[in-house]
């Protein structure tokens, strides 16, 4: 049941290894790109209490020791004062250039611990061990590493690529349900994109993926994963066309900044939802039938996700104020936003040529929905 995509980027490509079981082929699988048999390990307090000692254990089967550090668990750890800790903690542990650190956790450590490895001794190789959905078919993929700021989601951080990826899809079991349908929101965003067979197979096997379904799991979090690399592949640095896999996340970030990066949205439900009301512009645009959002809409009610604003705990900005968030979006070029909009469901494309007025448009009737 083991799947490997390969990630070809010249000297930086890496696989991405789908499976059960690999946390304890662990030691096997890393050994192979260390100098001396030791590394160090960054998770975070709640992934740290559940893997860390079935990482140690698999680690210890090639005869490779760890150190090991956990900070605390949720989005406010993507924080200067977290990468700080993190980058001393990797120099008091006397990390050389040739070692390799691992990211044992979702995308908050992916992210936080990508970015201290590129800027560790000017560049460290690190390894992407994800444990939530989200960071298997999303963030661990690609090389985009950082930090949040107060000003916006990802403003700080660097492309720096991992020398493999595990995604041992048995540590999936341990998610709360609402954290895998927050994955889940990557998960359909591919078939979105660019696969609208994949969104076929989604409309009639996430709920077994959701169920716990281990073929359809493996299957679901290989094929995000080879669209991505596919993407990724032909534009490693983002210059173009794979600034298709932020559909939906233009509206994402805003809804993020706007909540405060807290519990009360997840990355993964801004995902979904910004997916919908990207497509509703699309509709509203004329690029799509207006069967198309409602369709989407439905396939994510069925899965019990969010789906509208009005699924979002508290207060929100007004219409405005969203679109103002939306500004900080750092794919922002001259100053003027773009968008990822849709002419059919796997067909996705990029565009700057969106009238301000339509967006304010969605926005406001999203809002007036609550």
């Amino acid at each position: 049941m083991n799947k490997i995509v390969h990630v070809p980027l010249a000297e930086r490509a890496y696989d991405v290894h789908v499976a059960p079981g690999l946390l304890a082929q662990s030691g096997a699988l890393i050994a192979p790109l260390l100098n001396r048999p030791t590394v160090a390990v960054i998770t975070d307090e709640t992934v740290g209490a559940l893997h860390l000692e079935s990482l140690r254990d698999g680690l210890a089967k090639s005869g490779i020791s760890m150190t090991s550090l956990a900070v605390p668990s949720g989005e406010a750890t993507k924080s200067w004062s977290q990468l700080q800790h993190v980058t001393e903690w990797l120099l008091e542990a006397k990390v050389e250039r040739g070692d390799v650190v691992i990211a044992l956790g979702g995308g908050v450590i992916g992210d936080l611990v990508g970015f201290a490895a590129a800027i560790l001794r000017r560049g460290v190789r690190f390894v992407q061990i994800p444990t939530s959905l989200l960071a298997q078919v999303d963030s661990s993929v690609g090389g985009k590493t950082g930090i949040n700021s107060p000003k916006g989601k990802n403003l700080i951080g660097a492309f720096h690529q991992p020398g493999l990826v595990l995604a041992d899809t048995d540590v999936l079991a341990t998610l709360e349900p609402r954290d895998f349908l927050a994955g889940y929101g990557e998960v359909v965003k591919y078939g979105l994109l660019g696969d609208a067979a994949f969104f076929d197979w989604l409309e009639g096997n996430a709920p077994r993926m959701a169920a716990g379904d281990m073929a359809a799991r493996i299957h679901g979090v290989a094929r995000s994963v080879q669209m991505k690399a596919d993407i990724v592949a032909r534009d490693e640095t983002e210059q173009g066309e794979r600034a298709l896999l932020n559909l939906g996340h233009t509206f994402c970030h805003a809804l993020e900044a706007a909540t405060g990066y807290c519990d009360r949205l997840l990355h993964g439900e801004g995902v979904a939802i910004g997916c919908a009301l990207a497509f509703e512009l699309s509709a509203r645009l004329g690029l799509c039938s207006q069967e198309t959002p409602s369709r989407l809409r439905a396939h994510l009610r069925d899965m019990n996700m969010k789906v509208d604003l009005s699924d979002i705990a508290g207060e929100l900005p007004d219409a405005d104020g969203l679109f103002a968030l939306m500004a900080q979006d750092k794919k922002a070029q001259k100053g003027q936003l773009h968008f990822i909009l849709a002419r059919d469901i796997g067909e996705a494309f990029i565009t700057s040529d969106v009238p301000q007025d339509a967006v304010l448009a969605v926005l406001k009737d999203a809002l007036d929905n609550r």
